[in-house]
């Protein structure tokens, strides 16, 4: 059964039995019926998700940090939710770094050589005009990188061969990215010249990953490269013959001085409670390899659409939604730590915080990060998107990276889980495109984050407090 079909045909049982659920979880009926009906409208009459998503794309396309891209990614978001009709629509100064990517040339020293798929990883260093050349070092992860005895990388290129598993949860990319993001000073500190990755990605096209690493203050920082995946195999199987292997890398990547970019902001105006915020986030950069089209133009386009549908509503909230989209997600979360900075004493007025970044969905699931006394009114939410084929999940959820501060500041967070099944084929690649999403897709995630926002500023009590944590500034 489609999930259009079972949505409809499970409005008339959800009704039924709004009476007894909404007992003592803070809806009337009406607000009940309310998020149903907005749920419902959104499969069976489509949304304006993929006419955002698609004027994104066109209009501006890649929209790295700090970049013309990334201006243009401004004004046309300040100019779309003032169209949409959304208020105090405006933006907030972010400081971002500014790299630039140059070329990178990759080759293995074979009989003949040959050129390799990749890219410079994000925040690299570049090569020596005339490149560098070295024998292979392959390890399987970052934690064999990690026991290798001092020097036993000098003078080597180290080659991390941990392949990214497929599955919905997109749970192993949490693993394998810290080879990513660690393995280029783990890999200095033992006296290696580069770091060569398999991408941190399941395309078996010929693409490559790329994404941000950190340097440590307390190693030598040195050129990092994706290898595309089919070229890792190629890599893995000269290095499997036991005999020497080389590589000559190059790369023109370079830091600039930092500078100026934003997150913009709109708001659809609460009823009685409008002082209090539920907070649709997602972000409006992108890496500058594809188009941003799924990371995450489409998060954007599901937040500002889920919003734009309950302004329409004749029975408004009692809360005021407010949708942040935020600026340098991908290369440091610059975004996110200004709007904290920012909100000052408001953030005790954010009664829920959620996110929009892996992707078009669907949504398959919903997690919370909820006060304990709050869990029964997050399973009652999940009975009005159980239609959607939304389960319930724990209440572990983390909120997202760019709401992931306002979590470490006590705010309560909602996860609605995007299906990352295919997700991890297009991040960070050339191949995130337009011709990757789906509207009926995109259509399902918005029905599901405008029902979800909806009740949680309907809700007559809120979701409590989190515990403040000691990373809260990070």
């Amino acid at each position: 059964m489609s999930i259009a079909r079972a949505a409809l045909t499970a409005l008339a049982t959800l009704t039924f039995v709004l009476p007894s659920l909404s007992l003592g979880q803070g809806w009337s009926e009406q607000d009940l019926a309310t998020a149903a009906a907005l749920r419902d409208r959104a499969l069976s009459t489509g949304t304006q998700a993929y006419a955002h998503l698609e004027s994104l794309v066109t209009e501006v396309g890649p929209r790295f940090a700090g970049t013309p891209g990334d201006a243009a990614a401004v004004r046309w978001a300040l100019e779309r939710l003032a169209k949409l009709g959304f208020t105090n629509v405006r933006t907030q100064d972010v400081l971002v770094p500014r790299w630039v990517r140059g070329t990178a040339e990759l080759t293995l020293l074979a009989a003949a050589p040959i050129p390799l798929v990749g890219v410079s990883l994000g925040g690299s260093i570049g090569t020596p005009d005339e490149g560098i050349e070295g024998v292979v070092l392959r390890v399987d992860s970052l934690d064999e990188l990690t026991k290798l005895p001092e020097n036993a990388a000098a003078n080597k290129i180290v080659f991390i061969d941990q392949r990214m598993e497929r599955s919905r949860t997109g749970s192993a990319y949490g693993e394998v990215v810290r080879g990513r993001t660690q393995g280029p000073s783990l890999a200095a500190k033992l006296g290696a010249i580069a770091l060569v990755i398999r991408s941190v990605g399941t395309s078996d096209d010929r693409i490559a990953h790329t994404g941000a690493l950190n340097y440590s203050i307390d190693a030598p920082r040195i050129p990092a490269f994706a290898l595309a995946n089919p070229d890792a195999d190629l890599l893995a199987r000269h290095v499997a013959t036991g005999k020497p292997v080389r590589l000559r890398l190059k790369s023109t990547a370079r830091e600039l001085p930092p500078t100026w970019s934003a997150n913009v902001i709109g708001e659809i105006p609460g009823g009685e409670r409008a002082h209090e915020i539920v907070l649709l986030g997602a972000h409006l950069d992108s890496w500058d390899l594809g188009h941003g089209a799924l990371d995450d133009g489409a998060g954007v386009a599901i937040v500002m659409e889920a919003a734009r549908l309950i302004s329409r509503l004749d029975r408004k909230p009692a809360r005021t939604i407010r949708v942040v989209l935020f600026a340098n997600e991908e290369f440091g979360l610059s975004g996110a730590r200004e709007y904290v900075s920012q909100i000052g004493d408001e953030v005790e007025r954010h009664v829920l915080a959620m996110e929009a970044d892996v992707g078009q969905g669907p949504v398959w699931r919903i997690r919370s990060r909820v006060a304990p006394e709050a869990l029964p009114a997050i399973a009652m939410m999940q009975s009005a998107l159980a239609p959607l084929e939304i389960e319930l999940g724990g209440n572990d959820a983390s909120g997202g990276a760019d709401i992931g501060p306002l979590r470490q500041l006590g705010v309560p967070v909602l996860d609605l889980s995007l299906d990352a099944s295919s997700y991890f084929d297009v991040h960070h690649t050339e191949n995130d495109t337009l011709l990757k999403v789906d509207p009926k897709v995109l259509d399902q995630s918005v029905a599901a984050f405008a029902t979800a926002a909806y009740l949680a500023a309907t809700k007559q009590g809120d979701f409590g407090r989190l515990a403040v944590t000691a990373d809260s500034s990070e």
